[in-house]
């Protein structure tokens, strides 16, 4: 994540917000609708113990404005953040937003082991411009 800098288009999805500290992309893979990574772009940490306090402050405080993005246009019922990395060890949160007929309500997102299909093109980029233009507002 730390040699790719700041491209408004990954393999994985598409930048809907471009922060002082991070950067967030709405996932192309048919996952969950709405599914964002977030990307801590200052140097390079594996966790957020290793942020100064004003790092960390500002990183959250951009983690937090996607979710009131995603909230605003998608309307789910809840959102759940999660900080992973045991396979890619750069700091980034998972935002998930989670419906009441998600694949399983109540529980922690169950991630499929299996690649997904993409999202379709156009249904992908209606919710990029949305987003951008809420996270911007945000």
């Amino acid at each position: 994540m730390c040699a790719e800098g700041r491209p408004d288009e990954t393999p994985w999805g598409d930048r809907i917000f471009a922060g002082e500290v991070s950067d967030a992309y709405l996932q192309r893979a048919d996952v969950q609708r709405g599914y964002t990574v977030v990307i801590w772009r200052g140097r390079h940490v594996a966790e957020p113990t290793e942020l100064s306090d004003e790092e960390a402050s500002r990183f959250w405080r951009e983690v937090l404005r996607v979710g009131r993005a995603l909230e605003a246009h998608l309307g789910p019922v809840k959102m759940n953040y999660e900080l992973l990395g045991n396979s890619l060890p750069h700091l980034h949160a998972h935002v998930v937003p989670r419906y009441a007929d998600d694949p399983r309500p109540g529980w922690p997102f169950p991630f499929p082991e299996e690649k997904r299909p993409a999202i379709p093109e156009d249904e992908l980029l209606r919710d990029v411009d949305a987003l951008r233009g809420l996270a911007v507002e945000s």
